[in-house]
């Protein structure tokens, strides 16, 4: 069988930049990013791929500079923000992703892993099949992993329980929460690439039925009519956060949840003000690295 070269663009960053340069890469090239954290180093790798060498060097060029010129204006921490463009060879491209991205257990209930993995489950866990190179969020992120510990956490088996994520991205929280036993599980992205590849990932497990997925915009989404969840997930920016809690609050059921994250440990506090203001209570965080995330119930 004959090999094909696949050509690759790669951004070093910080974790902090993390999203906000995939958002930039998606932006220019219409391709779904792929990242990683070397553990040692902490240097953040942010990819896009091609199997044909990317057109227009002068014009991407300029805009990814362009590009690291407003994120590092938001006050993000962009690190080295160097980028390159190589050529690899494809059996070498798919042997990285299997180096980097290795299963994530989350406590007994939950087990996220690559299709590539042996590993089995434990007795009573679930498993989400998630390969890094199909899309952007694999469990790895310490926001994504906080919002599926708190999924676990929260599930009680034999009770109904639904589940709204906003912003699935890769669709990861929305997939996890059917394999936890929610319903109905309703998710959204405003970009169409990341509800395509969350779509995909649902085919891959087996949950296309029981996942209501869509295209949809925060900002623009209703706050009349509109269903109650058990537990509401938004991986968000803080600012998204804070200027639209009215529309996610409105949606969590009387005892609900919401989980909130996306956010750099020096902005929490604001957003935690913003939702107590709000009527809700911190009644969970964590702080890992850079990032802050929440667990908000009403207030009683």
């Amino acid at each position: 069988m004959k090999r094909h070269a696949v050509w690759q663009i790669s951004v070093s960053t910080t974790i902090e930049a993390e999203d906000a340069v995939g958002a930039l890469l998606g932006e220019i090239f219409g391709i779904t990013p792929t990242s990683y954290t070397d553990v040692d180093t902490g240097v953040t790798s942010v990819s896009i791929c091609s199997a044909s060498s990317f057109a227009g060097v002068a014009d991407w060029r300029k805009r990814l500079r362009q590009g690291f010129a407003r994120i590092a204006k938001c006050g993000l921490d962009l690190g080295a923000g160097k980028f390159t463009e190589r050529r690899l060879k494809a059996e070498n491209w798919a042997e990285s992703w299997k180096r980097h991205f290795k299963p994530l257990a989350i406590g007994r209930k939950l087990l996220v892993k690559p299709s590539w993995s042996k590993r089995r489950p434990t007795h009573g866990q679930v498993v989400v099949i998630l390969d890094p190179g199909l899309s952007f969020g694999t469990g790895q992120h310490p926001t994504t992993r906080f919002c599926l510990q708190q999924l676990a956490k929260h599930r009680r088996p034999g009770m109904a329980q639904s589940v709204l994520d906003v912003g699935t991205g890769s669709g990861i929280l929305a997939i996890a929460a059917v394999k936890l036993g929610y319903s109905p599980v309703h998710a959204f992205d405003f970009d169409s690439d990341c509800v395509r590849v969350a779509r995909d990932n649902a085919k891959v497990n087996g949950v296309t039925k029981k996942i209501h997925l869509s295209r949809a915009d925060v900002t623009r989404i209703s706050s009349r009519n509109i269903e109650k969840y058990s537990v509401v997930c938004a991986n968000l920016l803080a600012n998204l956060l804070i200027a639209e809690r009215a529309k996610l609050t409105v949606r969590m059921a009387q005892t609900g949840v919401l989980v909130v994250a996306g956010i750099l440990q020096r902005e929490f506090d604001e957003v935690r003000k913003a939702y107590e203001h709000a009527g809700l209570k911190l009644v969970a965080t964590r702080v890992e690295k850079e990032w802050q995330s929440g667990t908000f119930m009403m207030a009683r």
